[in-house]
């Protein structure tokens, strides 16, 4: 096992918990190797799957990726990340992808997706699909160190683990614990960049005052609140920035920021219980937006839609949002990776699908000579 969080590199596994789809008493499971192991640093790989461990929800939709419900790792060194030294000397050759959907499929789920709000079914939802290359990697950390300068994603992770390479650029972050403060972060608007200075400076004017994405991200963030209050003391839920835009190397997006202090002796479990799935790829309501997505998605989300993080001894962590992520099978050669966008009942599935190919943008790119 070799990961890199942050600026730490993690080799090596003392000791591991995997969740597969089929075990029982998932979380009293996490609460016992948390405890074992309440001394060392925890990384945490959690797929999206593990919502059908929290709600009554199941996933049957084809799966090449293969990443199990939950992988803690307790890793034997933790190094920083210049420590990290890539020993494949082979270059890969460009990797060609192709799209789950084509643009007119697509677009026809969307209009199904739009009756279902139009209903009354629900408010919002995550829309997901697939891009897909059957490939051999011969250096995947080289693909990693590419998407790194093309984005700067402050949440960005890689990660050998047994059959699996992970290279994660993610802008967002899922849940921050400090102390007794939870902060969580979600990011609902996108916007292209511009060379142009002045152009770029409009395309922030225009995603900060576009009302439809400040409407996305509003129902986010009161999606947030809500789930928040589970495990908050009493009226400590705080909205500490709306719809701000920040902007990264090549892309804009506009991010909430919603934290609370929370209750004495609530645990790990608990946390991830009140709030995983993270609002920003569900919907409202979550549990029906979930449910929905099963039915009109293509392929399971695995671990994309999930977390990666790091637990302290102290207690304290820090769990991404796995979005802008490359995952590899070793075992079938099998590349992949996902975009989707939220749907409101304002949205333009036309614009919708550009969204979608500007946060594909950096992956493709980064997988080409």
């Amino acid at each position: 096992m070799k990961t890199i969080i942050g600026d730490n590199y993690y080799t090596g596994i003392l000791d591991d918990l995997i969740i597969k789809k089929e075990d029982d008493g998932v979380f009293k499971k996490l609460e016992l190797f948390i405890k074992k192991y309440h001394d060392k640093n925890k990384l945490f790989f959690i797929s999206y799957d593990l919502k059908n461990k929290i709600e009554n929800l199941t996933s049957e939709k084809k799966d090449k990726i293969n990443f199990p419900i939950l992988h803690c790792i307790i890793p034997e060194k933790t190094l920083l990340k210049k420590d990290f030294i890539n020993h494949n000397s082979s270059e890969n050759s460009s990797i060609k992808f192709k799209p789950e959907l084509n643009k007119k499929d697509y677009l026809d789920k969307i209009k199904k997706v739009k009756n279902h709000i139009q209903k009354g079914d629900i408010y919002e939802t995550n829309f997901c699909y697939n891009w897909e290359a059957k490939v051999s990697l011969s250096n995947p950390y080289h693909i990693y160190k590419k998407l790194e300068t093309l984005t700067k994603a402050p949440f960005s992770v890689y990660s050998e683990i047994g059959n699996h390479v992970i290279i994660s650029a993610s802008p967002e972050r899922f849940i921050k614990k400090r102390g007794d403060k939870l902060i969580s972060e979600p990011i609902k608007g996108t916007s292209k960049r511009s060379e142009n200075a002045a152009i770029d400076k409009q395309l922030v004017n225009s995603l900060k005052n576009d009302p439809k994405e400040r409407a996305e991200n509003i129902m986010i963030v009161d999606l947030v609140r809500n789930d928040l209050s589970k495990v908050a003391e009493k009226n400590s839920v705080t909205v500490e920035e709306l719809c701000e835009v920040y902007t990264f190397e090549n892309i804009h997006q506009m991010i909430s920021t919603v934290s609370c202090r929370i209750k004495k002796e609530v645990s790990f479990s608990q946390i991830l219980k009140a709030l995983f799935p993270m609002g920003s790829m569900t919907g409202v309501p979550k549990i029906k937006a979930m449910d929905l997505m099963e039915e009109y998605e293509e392929s399971k989300r695995g671990l994309y839609s999930g977390a990666i993080g790091v637990m302290k001894p102290n207690g304290d962590f820090d769990l991404n949002v796995v979005i802008r992520t490359i995952i590899y099978n070793k075992a079938n050669n099998y590349l992949s990776f996902k975009v989707g966008g939220a749907i409101t009942i304002n949205s333009d599935p036309e614009k919708e699908y550009e969204e979608t190919l500007i946060k594909a943008e950096a992956l493709l790119k980064a997988c080409q000579t």
